[in-house]
């Protein structure tokens, strides 16, 4: 069919997009769910319902996906059983040692229904094939599952991977991915295997990071839920996933995705989704996102889900830079080619430029600028750059290796084509100056190595950080979790560095992000799960945060905006006498906030239940620094039964300014030590 400008059919064709028409709880009684969203599309739309419907949501809650214009879904926005309408966006993924650093050991006690336990992973999808995947051992799936795989040509479940789905709207898969719910981009495989991986010696980045690697949960079962692809994750698979999710029988849901901005909780895909799951039982873990070190940038933030935010473990990567002069500066990288002993010229980028771009090339070629490099000169060199702007210059002169002189953040690294390595500022200066005062000067980068991180842990500058930009007075993140140079699994399909012209793959990688720290807090929602098979999400998620280590504010300045604490190694509920106000729904964590240079005192009502020994007492010890009083009352705690609840109020009075102020609760019994993070400031959304 043809259009023509200025077309009444033109102009629906260019106004269609996909809206979510989320409903709510599922309507109880004998209710066709499909025939209620066709009939509801067919009142609003002139075309044929089943032309629009892309998605129905109908296993666990309702709603549809459909393509509606604007008028439309405004029509649809009307209807008393709507609760929100939104337009469909893409959302983003949030991209061995660290579980011990975390004091999950390999010998740590494990739950005998520790294979019971099922996590939903909703990712880029998984590699079959990898170890970390392997089913030898496997008793047969847990009966509770109900869940189905997508068996196709080239992908097949087993006992350990008990479940596979993929959701794609269009029918367009994009180059190089599969049609399946095998992982093309090698995320899904990372975080899967971080949360629940199988034990694989001597696992490695071509011997880079050697060492055991395992998930959280590693004899627990995976069940995959593809709902990214080359051009991000849609709000419509999100939601079909979730649905799909809680009916297949899940017990932890694990998400490394989220948007470029914090949403409105009934206008946001994965706090829909997050929420349905909560009230089947079910925790979703989310990654707080990768928009830090800027405030309120923290874009996964319902109150019912565990928001996860990434920090660094007690190991850094070096890629050293040796000089002909035998002068070695320490860079940073994960650069795995070895160069055998083998010396290469060394040039200045801004010796070598591109004469095309006429008599201020060497403004552009000092930066090594895509096109900026004369080929000639550098084909086969190593070339020295002034600024870091990307490999794409280097690589396509045909250089044999890059330095780069980086005035950014070096709490992170990653991988490139060609051998490359980052200096700082002053070392950038003593390279520079031996490349010209040296006739014939020559450099080799060598072979990342591992180094000890003297400062670990500490939240990453890339980590989302508070405070909440929709609910201030609830702290987000939850906590934080490693996510900074992370080895695990990874997609034979996929690149290691994910870069044009990179052909180099292999089976674990080495990458960074908050979606690397959510799946370690997956996997230890998933250990407690398997402890405590009865607990509510808001109680496995107050026993993490709650036990978790407290981290220094000495290496971590935004404080309770960055992190809550980090996870090593309580129930809390809403009831109908606190319902409505913020501040006192059963939340682990206090805060409060107000505009900067006035005086606020709040109220907090909690309620806690005994989990440890039946006869137990527990003393409360206060962290009160200047500007804040903290009073707790009663200040003693005495139980006398397992699953004994007790209440107790929190009044805190503080005097804001423009920075935060951090107290803390400690519920003492003399073993076991509950704590909870006080956190008052000056809202700089105000």
């Amino acid at each position: 069919m043809a259009f023509r400008a200025g077309s009444s059919a033109w102009l629906t064709l260019i106004c269609l997009g996909v809206y979510i028409v989320y409903m709510g709880d599922l309507p109880k009684g004998d209710v066709s769910i499909s025939s209620l969203h066709m009939g509801m599309l067919q009142d609003v739309v002139p075309r044929a319902a089943s032309d629009v419907l892309v998605y129905s949501y109908r296993r666990s809650f309702n709603g549809f996906a459909a393509r509606l214009t604007v008028d439309e879904a405004n029509k649809m926005r009307g209807k008393e059983e709507v609760v929100s309408v939104f337009l469909s966006q893409k959302k983003q993924l949030h991209t061995t040692r660290s579980w011990e650093f975390m004091g999950f050991n390999k010998k740590m006690k494990r739950s005998i229904i520790e294979s019971d336990i099922i996590v939903g992973m909703l990712d880029t999808g998984i590699w079959p094939e990898s170890e970390s995947f392997n089913d030898t051992g496997y008793g047969s799936i847990p009966n509770k599952w109900k869940g189905s795989c997508q068996n196709l040509a080239n992908f097949t479940c087993n006992n350990k991977i008990i479940g596979a789905r993929y959701y794609l709207t269009d029918g367009e898969a994009g180059p190089g991915d599969f049609l399946s719910p095998r992982d093309a981009e090698g995320h899904g495989t990372h975080t899967s295997s971080t949360a629940a991986g199988r034990f694989v010696s001597q696992a490695s980045l071509y011997g880079i990071a050697k060492g055991t690697a395992r998930g959280g949960v590693p004899s627990a079962r995976i069940a995959v839920y593809k709902i990214c692809w080359y051009d991000g994750c849609s709000d419509e698979g999100i939601l079909a996933a979730f649905d799909d999710a809680i009916a297949d029988g899940v017990d932890i849901i694990s998400l490394s995705v989220g948007s470029f901005s914090p949403l409105d909780y009934f206008e946001d895909s994965i706090a829909i989704g997050a929420f349905h799951a909560m009230k089947y039982g079910i925790l979703t873990s989310n990654s707080a996102g990768n928009g830090g070190p800027v405030p309120a940038s923290v874009t996964n933030l319902s109150p019912w889900s565990l928001s996860v935010a990434a920090s660094t473990i007690d190991r850094k990567f070096v890629a050293k830079v040796k000089l002909g002069n035998g002068q070695i500066f320490e860079g940073a990288s994960i650069n795995i080619f070895d160069p055998k002993g083998k010396t290469y010229p060394f040039i200045y980028g801004g010796d070598a430029p591109n004469a095309t771009l006429g008599p201020s090339a060497s403004q552009f070629s000092r930066y090594c600028f895509p096109g900026a490099l004369n080929s000639t000169q550098v084909k086969g060199k190593i070339v020295f750059c002034e600024y870091f702007t990307d490999y794409e210059g280097v690589m396509e002169a045909g250089a044999a290796g890059a330095v780069f002189q980086d005035l950014g953040y070096k709490d992170y690294q990653f991988s490139y084509p060609l051998p490359l390595s980052t200096v700082n500022v002053n070392d950038g200066r003593m390279i520079l100056n031996y490349l010209n005062t040296t006739e014939n000067p020559t450099a080799t980068i060598l072979r990342t190595t591992q180094d000890n991180n003297q400062f670990a842990p500490f939240v990453v500058t890339f980590s989302s950080r508070g405070p909440n930009p929709i609910t201030a007075d609830i702290l987000k993140p939850d906590l934080t979790a490693p996510g900074v140079d992370i080895l695990a699994a990874w997609s034979e399909a996929a690149s290691i560095s994910d870069a044009e012209g990179d052909t180099q793959t292999a089976k674990f990688n080495i990458i960074s992000g908050t979606s690397m720290s959510c799946p370690h807090a997956s996997g230890a929602a998933a250990y407690v799960k398997s402890f405590h098979p009865t607990w509510s999400p808001a109680a496995i998620r107050s026993a993490l945060m709650t036990t978790a280590m407290p981290m220094t504010s000495k290496n971590n300045v935004d404080a309770e905006f960055a992190y809550e604490q980090l996870i090593t190694g309580n129930s809390s509920s809403c009831s109908d006498d606190t319902n409505g106000a913020v501040w006192d729904l059963n939340y682990p964590s206090f805060a409060l906030s107000s505009t900067p240079g006035t005086s606020i005192t709040r109220v907090f009502h909690r309620t806690v239940t005994n989990v440890g020994p039946a006869v137990s007492t527990y003393n409360a010890v206060v962290n009160a620094p200047p500007g804040i009083v903290i009073q707790v009352q009663p200040s003693v705690l005495s139980f006398e039964y397992v699953g004994q609840t007790q209440n107790f109020v929190v009044t805190v009075a503080a005097e804001l300014g423009n920075s935060i102020i951090s107290g803390s609760l400690i519920w003492d019994d003399g073993v076991r030590k509950v704590k909870s993070p006080i956190a008052a400031y000056g809202s700089i959304l105000q």
